[in-house]
């Protein structure tokens, strides 16, 4: 079963090349891949060892995250092929290497645009999340259902992703947060983040960056336990090539998700 199969090849990259070196990383085994983001050669072998047994499973191009790094025209294969694995081998990397457990190891398969499987392991407590298109959403074989929010914004907890937005809609999406009970910066990590969500730890998070290998697999995860992920005009969420960033707000349902986009904009 292609499911369980996939969950098995996160966890054993995982064990191989991923759990031996936290908080046992050589100086040599981090680098900077970009101003402020750093790899780790935890990343660059678990990768490896997933995208070459995606392959062999359903031989579709993989478009993962430290791939694109190296070569951004790799992406494109979101756009121009009819299915395709994004792998995401160590989401919150920088958690990662300060020692921190909120990591997660990630995949999903998306055909024709759309996210149809999705695939989370948090090593730190061995927790697999795991989703299927109309099928529902999981957590270590436990159907998950999105808890309901509270009806009042003032008692709604949430994120406010705001680091690669501009100043003056840094200043305005925060002045607007006052409306809500309990704001956060999060947890680094949208594999962490998006099962908090769904759990009913959050109730909303706004994203401005939303890289594929990032949002595609808590995204399905939150929508199939009853959730919304949606751009800021509405539109569902699916996953695109880096630079299509155009803000990205996940709720607990659709009115949580109405009423916290309509404050964030002060509409």
């Amino acid at each position: 079963m292609l499911m369980d199969k996939v969950a098995e090849i996160l966890a054993e990259a995982s064990a191989e090349a991923v759990e031996p070196r936290f908080r046992a990383l050589a100086a040599g085994e981090v680098m900077e891949k970009a101003p402020g983001e750093v790899v780790t050669i935890a990343d660059r072998e678990a990768e490896a060892i997933i995208a070459r047994r995606l392959r062999e499973l359903l031989p579709v191009p993989v478009v993962g995250e430290e791939a694109v790094a190296a070569d951004p025209s790799l992406a494109q294969a979101l756009h121009d092929e009819p299915a395709v694995w994004l792998v995401d081998p160590v989401d919150g990397t920088s958690n990662f290497v300060a020692g921190r457990p909120d990591y997660a190891v990630m995949c999903s398969l998306v055909r024709s645009g759309r996210t149809v499987a999705s695939w989370i392991r948090q090593p730190a407590t061995g927790t697999a999340y795991r989703a299927e298109l109309g099928a529902g959403a999981w957590r270590d074989g436990e159907r998950l259902t999105r808890p309901p929010a509270p009806a009042d914004p003032a008692k709604l907890t949430g994120v406010l992703k705001s680091r690669f937005l501009d100043p003056d809609q840094r200043r305005l999406l925060e002045a607007n947060c006052s409306a809500f009970g309990e704001i956060s910066p999060g947890r680094s990590a949208a594999g962490i983040e998006y099962p908090d969500v769904t759990e009913g730890r959050f109730d909303f998070i706004f994203y401005w960056r939303t890289l594929p290998w990032d949002h595609a697999p808590g995204s399905l995860l939150l929508t199939e336990a009853g959730g919304v992920a949606a751009r800021m005009d509405g539109a569902p969420y699916r996953p695109e090539a880096p630079g299509c960033e155009d803000g990205l707000l996940v709720a607990a349902d659709p009115h949580t998700w109405e009423l916290t986009r309509d404050i964030l904009l002060g509409t």
